[in-house]
């Protein structure tokens, strides 16, 4: 396949000058000087250049790239599913980690949030947000993209074609959103992209990018590229961008083998940063008159394992254990998981809490005993990377207990730093449980090395600072 008409162009002199020189088959564009491959005696040159001589004139490095900001820091767009969402605290601690050092963001979500009611966390985003939602904007972005044709009709017949030839559904609505971005981004100075999750928002960013020319990255996280992502797709955000993220070493390895060497050699495994300041770490000691809590915090989704976990308080109640299960969070399973407590007649054991904020959330953690997470790998081949709740456990100094599934023991060493036990498999469970509930010296020995753990290897500081690397590699910091 030929390389889209958004290629950036080294400039080493005035750019619309080097423009020129180039028997005027580039022009410039939101910043950048774009290939055409049409006469360049025609209309669409010459509005090109009145858009560079109103817009990007303030904003071109020798480079070719648009210029960081004063302070030496780059200007990125993040590109995000939906915004606030209270499931991915992940993105959202990137994004203050990132902003924390000195990097301008804008954020733009591809659809409307449903949740209702967000971190606190949130508050502290400097980012101004925009929503790219079809539902929301349809009519803008019906003339974004009536307008970019008529502005540069090549590239937008490529890349609608592009969109074409995935025969996936959604594909187009993708391009159309790209287009409404575009526009926008014509009148920004942004030096980089970075989109969250391999299927709708790096689509969106790709199909910006060969609009634009802006280079882009994307960070891969789990159901994205194990379902949601074909290989071919994989291979092509790949290989147009300018680096490739992931949050597990085993995410890393699937990636390298699908995606082919071109593209593996942009693969980086950035582990999802917490910030640690929330999570106040204490060895809770169990008192005797109150059972101990088993918590997990969760969506109620197949991956979670939360069924095997219903199932090994059953085994513990059969062995007259005291203790209490309690279960954070919403999902579609939750009337199946529901009926399965009331058939086991455990009603009195197990407690359904729902969502939480995430204030209310740190205190549930100061509060809980134990920590549980059985993962498994979902029937569609879904299953997570590292889910964020384990390390707000282990930060917070409760024992954890998970499976060896995907990236889970990149943060747990079993009888290191937690207990790891066969995923789909109650029985294990319930044995490792019953180990903490029984051992105080353990789960004091787990917890420990777990807060340890954590703040060697997933502090919110590094990790964003290794992603920002990222953005100044490519927008000339």
């Amino acid at each position: 396949m030929s390389e889209p008409r958004g290629d950036r162009r080294p400039l080493g002199k005035d750019p619309e000058t080097a423009c020129k020189e180039e028997e005027r088959t580039w022009i410039s564009v939101g910043g950048f000087c774009l290939k055409s491959s049409w006469d360049s005696k025609g209309g669409a040159v010459s509005l090109q250049r009145r858009r560079f001589d109103s817009i990007s004139r303030r904003s071109l490095s020798d480079s070719g790239c648009v210029n960081p900001q004063p302070n030496g820091h780059p200007k990125v767009g993040y590109v995000v599913s939906a915004w606030p969402r209270l499931s991915e605290t992940f993105i959202l601690n990137e994004v203050v980690g990132v902003e924390r050092l000195g990097v301008r963001l804008q954020i733009f979500a591809v659809k409307d949030a449903n949740d209702k009611s967000a971190h606190p966390k949130v508050a502290e985003v400097r980012a101004p947000v925009t929503c790219l939602s079809m539902k929301r904007n349809h009519k803008a972005i019906g003339l974004a993209s009536v307008r970019l044709l008529l502005r540069q009709p090549v590239s937008f017949c490529q890349t609608g074609l592009r969109a074409l030839r995935y025969r996936r559904r959604g594909a187009l609505r993708c391009f159309f959103q790209a287009t409404y971005l575009a526009e926008m981004l014509f009148r920004e100075s942004l030096t980089h992209l970075h989109a969250h999750f391999a299927h709708d928002p790096t689509l969106v960013t790709m199909f910006v990018h060969y609009l634009t020319g802006i280079p882009y990255s994307f960070t891969a996280h789990a159901k994205d590229i194990y379902v949601k992502t074909s290989p071919e797709l994989l291979r092509d955000e790949a290989q147009a961008a300018e680096a490739v993220v992931t949050c597990t070493e085993y995410n890393r390895r699937y990636m390298s083998a699908q995606i082919g060497p071109a593209g593996a050699r942009k693969l980086h495994c950035i582990y999802h940063g917490l910030d640690l300041s929330p999570f106040k770490f204490s060895c809770r000691r169990a008192l005797a008159s109150e059972p101990m809590v088993i918590l997990s915090v969760a969506r109620l989704v197949e991956k979670k394992g939360l069924r095997d976990l219903i199932a090994a308080a059953d085994i513990l109640r059969q062995r007259d254990r005291r203790f209490q299960v309690e279960i954070v969070g919403d999902g579609p399973l939750r009337q199946s998981l529901e009926a399965q407590v009331r058939r086991l007649a455990l009603d009195d054991r197990v407690k359904f809490s729902g969502p939480l904020p995430h204030d209310e959330l740190c205190r549930v953690y100061q509060r809980a005993s134990l920590f549980a997470l059985p993962c498994v790998v979902a029937a569609d081949g879904d299953r997570d990377g590292i889910p964020n709740v384990l390390l707000e456990a282990m930060a917070s100094g409760i024992p954890v207990v998970s499976t060896p599934v995907s990236g889970i023991p990149e943060v747990i060493n079993s009888e290191s730093e937690g207990l790891l036990v066969p995923p789909n498999n109650p029985a294990s469970l319930a044995e490792a449980l019953d180990r903490l509930l029984h051992s105080a010296e353990l789960r004091e020995r787990l917890a420990l090395a777990a807060r340890a753990k954590i703040e060697a290897c997933f502090s919110i500081e590094k990790n964003s600072a290794q992603l920002v690397s990222l953005f100044q590699q490519d927008g000339g910091g």
